[in-house]
């Protein structure tokens, strides 16, 4: 098998559990909301509940990035540009995961999710935005299960290439910061 393959490989191990960890959060956190109602001990302890989850689904995820992109340099040498090059198919491939697992939500499972939450955005600041704007701002409300699948893309891309950075640094030591250059 070349490095390639045996990155994507072991990449879309690590992604799919990444992945499931985030889609995991996603599940919990809809039932939670769905039990709030007008009791504000309860609406108060689910809140707490939340973020407690957010920040274990948040510290989770780093420690376990940081566990497979070990595990992969200890199987496959201490070369930091292949690990690198590893925790970054495994940021898109988790990412890639995590937003279709969304746009499924707002798509079919919750479509109104997306909807009030831009008419909750609108009705604050109806006073500060023209007419026209506005309009413009509903006309784009189709297209935001789209957006929120990219940006969610992106944005777990994009820090979970900079985890990769950092901790294939940490983890390969060398002479060079620099992930982006092989050292031989």
């Amino acid at each position: 098998m070349s490095d390639k393959n045996s990155i994507w490989n072991e990449a879309g191990k690590a992604g799919l559990v990444l992945g499931c960890v985030s889609i995991a959060y996603l599940v919990i956190s809809t039932l939670m909301a769905k039990l709030m109602g007008d009791q504000v001990g309860l609406n108060f302890i689910i809140s707490v509940f939340n973020v407690l989850l957010w920040a274990a689904k948040f510290a989770g995820c780093i420690y376990l990035m940081y566990y497979f992109l070990k595990k992969f340099a200890d199987a496959n040498g201490r070369d930091r540009s292949k690990v690198f090059k590893y925790g970054m198919a495994v940021a898109l491939l988790s990412a890639l995961l995590y937003s279709a697992a969304y746009l499924v939500y707002v798509l079919y499972i919750d479509p109104e999710a997306l909807t009030n939450s831009l008419a909750q955005v609108m009705e604050s600041y109806s006073s500060m935005i023209p007419a026209e704007d506005m309009e413009m701002v509903e006309d784009m409300s189709g297209t935001l299960p789209t957006v929120s699948f990219f940006s969610n893309l992106i944005w777990c891309w994009l820090f979970g290439t900079v985890l990769s950075a950092i901790f294939s640094s940490r983890i390969c030591g060398g002479s060079s910061n620099n992930p982006f250059v092989d050292e031989q």
